[in-house]
């Protein structure tokens, strides 16, 4: 499994008929919170960070997956709560999916170029699994290695630039069942939250194992679900409702699990929670109770973040994007840094080139995601149905 961000931009609330009574719902005050703006842009930029160069301790410090997932759950329920189902799904596939075609359509076309032959390897049965290029319901296909080793792109680059869209398959179950799990969030919230966890002790631990995909499906589900479910509890304001005494003590010792647990099931990648689900679902479950718990609401940023606005809200924007562009960008950096040592008297220089090459590749990936968001951003304006933007700084 590979980290990776969230694909929403927020929407305002309203309590359904379907809520219990006796529910506690807060009325979600209406524009976007920039605190919220600020996590989600956050964690994308620690994804990019943790691809470039697999620190498995960025997981633990900022576990951005459960971060998203749970920033999603809040603005999805605080959705449902305002327009009727229908609409709210309607709605979130469409921004989710035309990022996503424009991304296969010059993926998939190059992968062939490179040299795919995906017809003579698997039959006419690999054109029904193309179709999750369309929409993800399963793991859209790609090669092992593509084009050779010593061309222009590492052999393994289809797998890089295609590795992300596991989000994408996880992203659109969590949304297909969120009218079906805030029913059951509102009538029994302490279940609803435990589920996934309970689910992923039996499938992310291999107690049970379900081969393929529906077994990857269901540890994404069990390891990231409590994140969307806690992100209900935020929208309806029922975390401030628990006492702060036992909110931290709950936090901290689900936290405590997690890190255990990694502790004892390390793996190749070391104490990478994006490899351990057990330990993913209950390091990012108590880290994402105590931010939500102490989190601000901003309607604008305060002090010195000021000047950051206009790159927050880009990365809002454009935050499918960025996401699904910025491992093959990565990949990308690799050739160009290359030519530095074809300059003349680069010779002399190879040693310092060689220690400066991690700082080059992270500091050429930002105008080449810039590139791509002049370039594929209007596919996600498209989606919303809004007039397509070049750069939107704006809100």
């Amino acid at each position: 499994m590979t980290s990776s961000p969230s694909v929403d931009s927020g929407e305002g609330a309203r309590r359904t008929e379907s809520a219990a009574p006796t529910t506690p719902v807060r009325r979600a005050p209406a524009g976007r919170d920039r605190c919220l703006d600020l996590l989600r842009t956050i964690a994308l930029v620690r994804v990019v960070v943790f691809h470039m160069f697999g620190w498995a301790w960025l997981t633990f410090l900022f576990p951005s997956m459960g971060v998203m997932f749970a920033l999603a759950g809040s603005l999805m329920a605080r959705s449902l709560s305002r327009r009727p189902a229908p609409e709210v799904l309607r709605g979130r596939l469409r921004r989710l999916l035309p990022p996503m075609w424009a991304f296969a359509l010059v993926v998939v076309p190059l992968m062939f170029v490179m040299g795919w032959r995906p017809v003579r390897e698997e039959g006419l049965w690999w054109f029904a699994e193309l179709a999750n290029y369309l929409v993800p319901f399963g793991a859209p296909p790609y090669p092992a290695e593509s084009g050779s080793a010593g061309g222009l792109l590492d052999s393994s680059w289809a797998d890089q630039a295609a590795g992300p869209l596991w989000y994408i398959r996880a992203y659109l179950w969590f949304v297909l069942a969120s009218p079906v799990l805030l029913w059951a969030f509102r009538r029994v919230p302490w279940a609803a939250l435990a589920f996934p966890v309970a689910l992923t002790a039996v499938f992310g631990t291999g107690l049970v194992e379900i081969p393929g995909e529906t077994g990857e499906a269901l540890t994404d589900f069990g390891a990231f679900g409590a994140c969307w479910v806690l992100g209900f509890a935020h929208n309806d304001g029922m975390l401030q409702k628990v006492p702060r005494h036992l909110t931290l003590c709950l936090a901290f010792l689900t936290m405590a699990f997690g890190l255990w647990w990694a502790s004892g099931h390390p793996t190749d990648e070391g104490w990478n929670l994006d490899e351990i689900p057990l330990a993913q679902a209950t390091w990012s479950l108590g880290f994402c109770v105590l931010l939500f718990r102490y989190a601000p609401s901003w309607r604008e940023l305060p002090g010195r973040l000021a000047r950051f606005d206009s790159l927050i809200s880009l990365a809002n924007n454009r935050a499918v994007t960025i996401y699904l562009w910025h491992n093959l960008l990565i990949m990308a950096t690799f050739p160009i840094i290359d030519q530095l040592w074809n300059l003349p008297g680069a010779d002399a220089f190879g040693t310092e080139l060689d220690a400066a090459y991690p700082a080059l590749t992270l500091v050429l990936v930002w105008p080449l995601l810039a590139l791509v968001i002049l370039v594929m951003g209007w596919a996600e304006d498209a989606g919303a149905g809004r007039r397509p933007r070049l750069w939107p700084t704006g809100g």
